[in-house]
């Protein structure tokens, strides 16, 4: 019995948008396993195989402030962070309560589980 798997996804690493087809081995999940169709440039295939191997996305969320202004600061994270982690990060983010003065990119949480990822604000905020 086979344990191949075939995945559609439509590609977000360049504008083009391709439609890809992602065929794998489920029980022996190895680059060199991977199939990937339907992409018009490399960066689908490595978009696709990474999908299947170790998804990851960019994370933007909001964080409290104690600020006279408004009550959340929009943040986000430096580059992507394995899908596994997103909630933990979200847990993370939402017990946060950050006090004023913020500014564009200051980082908030610094190399998050290790992972060189950190998250940073997205808006300067002086009071």
């Amino acid at each position: 019995m086979s344990s191949r798997s075939n995945k559609s996804l439509i590609c977000i690493s360049c504008p083009i948008g391709c439609h890809l087809t992602v065929e794998y081995d489920k029980d022996n999940l190895r680059e060199e396993n991977i199939k990937i169709s339907g992409n018009k440039c490399s960066r689908g295939i490595t978009y696709g195989r990474e999908e299947v191997l170790a998804p990851k996305r960019t994370v933007t969320a909001t964080v409290s402030i104690a600020s006279e202004i408004q009550r959340r600061l929009p943040v986000k994270t430096t580059k992507h962070i394995d899908k596994v982690l997103i909630f933990e990060l979200l847990d993370n983010l939402y017990s946060l309560k950050v006090k004023p003065p913020v500014n564009i990119g200051e980082r908030l949480i610094e190399n998050f589980k290790g992972t060189g990822v950190d998250v940073v604000a997205t808006m300067k905020l002086d009071r």
